[in-house]
């Protein structure tokens, strides 16, 4: 019997289950793949990020990002610098493995190749109901008082949860590797595109000798947002190099009313459609919501009856919605300006001050989108204007974007989709 069974070893697993085990908990930490192991992910590490690592980490860093070229479908390109740091860049192998790593050293035992096929509250295989059975592939049984679902966008911990969501994108992305005078002119510097369609962007994150070259979009575009990657990857010369590996994946925001646990089940990060909806940014969100999660599965472990586990997994989710959730909120305000207006977010990107000055604020940490809107006057009149300008035409904007059933998913046996595969994305 353990006390916290976590499913999931990337960033939000991994900090659930250093938080539990820290706590002085038995935890098992189930990974389905064998790691360390391809993530299709742009590897940001912004300031949010930073400061929720565990004590004593030390970032794998390939790069650290000074300077920020802004372009509006490759148009209208304006670099703006930084004497500090703005944000670092890792590969996600060896960051998720240098994170389980952690979780080990406090405590948590690992085991890959687990492939979690469901978990049951009632039935013949819980003995009490203080328990929880996760149900594995091959046929086996773990018993634990609490757990902690963090098995990615296509979570089957959160479908039994029951999570919600809002909004699906698809990302594309390609690792391509380029020749030392190629690297050189990347070095500190990255790329945001914002693209051709709603809500699209482009990015070149530089990592040594590999750049990290991708798109997003609304899902439903699938044909259209392979084009932008095609032609992305075209406009910055870098046709002529063959990709290393070359990837898709769906991201999901959960709608604000979607739960985030049910009886002694508890989800996180991206399997709690937890991320930013703006720029989709996923690893602070996991990060943060991971170690939540943990914290709190330790107290629902330690319920004694039904009333007193639902008690700490609503402490849980007031947690959530009072950080992550406002911060949430301001994003899919910002996505809806963005997806009308995206020039006029690059002119007051590129061209005003103090609105480079809060882009590197929120990027190092020092402050969020959500704290500015709510203590600086002018920004959140800005807003407000903005806001009231935006139409409201049905199937537009964030609520309900891309979104269909989940059996009807790409990816849906764990989120990842091939660029190279069938128009990915396209309903």
């Amino acid at each position: 019997m353990w006390d916290v069974v976590v499913v999931g070893a990337g960033p939000a697993g991994a900090s659930a289950a250093y938080a539990a085990a820290v706590a002085g908990r038995r935890v098992l930490l189930l990974e389905k793949a064998e790691l360390p192991r391809y993530k299709t992910c742009g590897g940001g590490i912004i300031g949010p990020s930073r400061d929720s690592l565990p004590p004593g980490f030390e970032l794998p860093l390939q790069d650290r990002v000074h300077a920020v070229t802004f372009s509006l479908e490759g148009r209208f390109a304006r670099t703006r610098r930084s004497r500090r740091m703005l944000f670092g860049l890792i590969n996600r192998p060896e960051f998720d493995a240098q994170l389980v790593e952690h979780a080990q050293k406090a405590g948590a035992q690992l085991r890959t190749g687990a492939t979690v096929t469901r978990v049951e509250q009632h039935g013949p295989s819980v003995p009490d109901r203080r328990t929880v059975a996760v149900v594995l592939a091959d046929g086996e049984t773990v018993l634990a008082r609490a757990v902690v679902g963090a098995d990615g966008s296509a979570s089957r911990i959160g479908a039994h949860v029951g999570v919600r969501l809002g909004q699906v994108d698809l990302g594309l992305e390609a690792e391509i590797p380029v020749p030392p005078s190629v690297a050189e002119d990347w070095k500190g510097r990255v790329l945001i595109d914002w693209g051709p369609m709603p809500g699209s962007y482009g990015w070149v994150f530089p990592k040594g000798d590999t750049l990290t070259v991708g798109v997003i979009s609304a899902r439903g575009e699938g044909a259209a947002t392979k084009r932008y990657l095609e032609d992305f990857v075209a406009r910055l010369g870098l046709a002529g190099f063959e990709p290393a590996v070359s990837s898709g994946h769906l991201t999901r925001c959960r709608t604000d009313d979607s739960p985030l646990s049910r009886g002694r089940v508890l989800v996180c990060g991206d399997a709690a459609g937890l991320l930013e909806p703006w720029t989709r940014e996923g690893i602070s969100y996991a990060l943060r919501s991971g170690r939540l999660a943990g914290e709190w599965a330790v107290r629902v472990a330690e319920a004694g009856d039904a009333v007193d586990a639902r008690r700490q997994a609503l402490n849980y989710a007031f947690a959530i919605k009072a950080g992550l959730g406002v911060e949430m909120a301001v994003g899919r305000r910002m996505l809806s300006v963005f997806e009308r207006r995206p020039g006029l977010l690059h002119a007051v990107l590129t061209g005003v001050r103090p609105a480079w000055k809060a882009f590197a604020d929120i990027t190092r940490g020092s402050a969020t989108l959500a704290g500015m809107v709510r203590s600086n006057g002018l920004a959140r009149r800005a807003l407000e204007v903005l806001d009231k300008r935006m139409d409201t035409e049905s199937g537009v904007g964030p609520a309900g974007r891309g979104v269909h059933r989940r059996d009807e998913e790409p990816g849906a046996d764990g989120g990842e989709v091939s660029a190279g595969d069938r128009e990915p994305g396209t309903s």
